[in-house]
């Protein structure tokens, strides 16, 4: 044989291979997606929240009612939350980091545009979310964070504002009493055994009568932080995640270990397939406990130390929650009833 025709069938034969691996990689899409469920809209108005959001779920529902975007609805919901002094985990009254300054941390997702916009390390404004939404609607970004932050919520008319109450004042000078033993600078033995400290957040997820899904996140973040430490609330894909085909998904709780996760983005993907939401949310939850090696963070084998809880709505109108930890109080609207619901949980 000649070295044209060696050389011709060596090409015939590559060419063959590459069209078969198109063929098998065409295949495994098409078996990709046929697992994947198609949810009908479910003509219902539902709004999920935190244990905090009763106020936030009440609000959202009688806006949705008037006709209000989802987007809207939700962030007005969480604005009764962060303007809280009461609430020391959101907002205006949020316990501050290490030097006694609260940051705050937002993101928002509206689902009938894919849109987004998030704001971190945001000082002096009472509500990060509605900056979080003016990133959104005027910036071509999705994320601002620190001095950046402030600048932008100044230039929208944001009002600063000093952030620090006396009650959040005084847990943080109870805090600087101890410093050596639950500051964020691990020593050896802190290594070894984690210190707890307060967390908190609130999450709302909104859908209405159309389909259209939205959700907020928004938090002070853990309590006494380092300076500039930026939890998994203002992450797109982590603290929140929107869908319009499939649903939405929030969280609170840790925000480190939500943030190695990517927990709201995978919570929705799972609704896509087809599980409930509060299984989708447990699911995550099996994630992060089996992936949690480190002693410090773990009360016994293969058991986090801290908390983390899940939230999930689907655009058939399906909603769930899961916790680490025991059973945790989560908000639902469901146009009928504003309560309180019991959430499924791993240990």
């Amino acid at each position: 044989m000649s070295n044209l025709s060696r050389m011709a069938e060596r090409i015939s034969r590559r060419t063959l291979l590459k069209a078969g691996a198109a063929v098998s990689a065409a295949g495994a899409w098409s078996a990709l997606s046929s697992q994947e469920v198609t949810f009908r809209v479910s003509g219902k108005r539902i709004a999920v929240s935190s244990g905090n959001g009763l106020r936030a779920t009440a609000r959202a529902m009688e806006l949705m009612e008037q006709g209000v975007d989802t987007l809207e609805a939700a962030i007005s919901g969480v604005n009764i939350v962060e303007e809280d002094p009461n609430d020391t985990s959101v907002g205006y009254g949020g316990l501050p980091n290490e030097r006694g300054v609260v940051q705050l941390d937002s993101c928002v997702m509206h689902g009938p545009t894919y849109r987004a916009g998030a704001v971190a390390a945001l000082e002096n404004i009472k509500t990060p979310s509605r900056v979080a939404q003016k990133v959104m609607e005027r910036t071509d970004h999705v994320l601002l964070v620190g001095q950046g932050a402030l600048e932008f919520a100044r230039a929208m008319g944001f009002k600063e504002e000093n952030l620090l109450t006396d009650r959040a004042r005084e847990a943080w000078l109870r805090w600087k009493a101890n410093l050596s033993l639950e500051d964020d600078w691990l020593n050896d033995e802190e290594r070894q055994a984690g210190a707890k400290r307060p967390t908190g957040t609130i999450t709302c997820l909104c859908l209405n009568e159309k389909g259209e899904i939205s959700g907020v996140t928004t938090t002070s973040g853990l309590a006494f932080k380092i300076p500039g430490r930026v939890g998994d609330s203002p992450i797109i894909g982590a603290g929140l995640y929107v869908d319009n085909d499939v649903g939405a998904a929030g969280s609170t709780g840790r925000g480190e270990a939500n943030i190695l996760e990517s927990g709201a983005r995978i919570v929705v993907e799972n609704m896509r397939r087809g599980m409930e939401p509060g299984e989708a949310c447990l699911d995550v939850l099996k994630r992060i406990a089996r992936r949690t090696v480190e002693s410090r963070l773990l009360s016994a084998p293969g058991k986090p130390n801290f908390g983390i809880t899940f939230y999930a709505l689907r655009k058939d109108g399906l909603y769930g929650a899961a916790n680490m930890h025991g059973v945790a109080r989560y908000a639902v609207h469901d146009g009928e009833r504003n309560a309180h619901r019991e959430s499924l949980h791993l240990f």
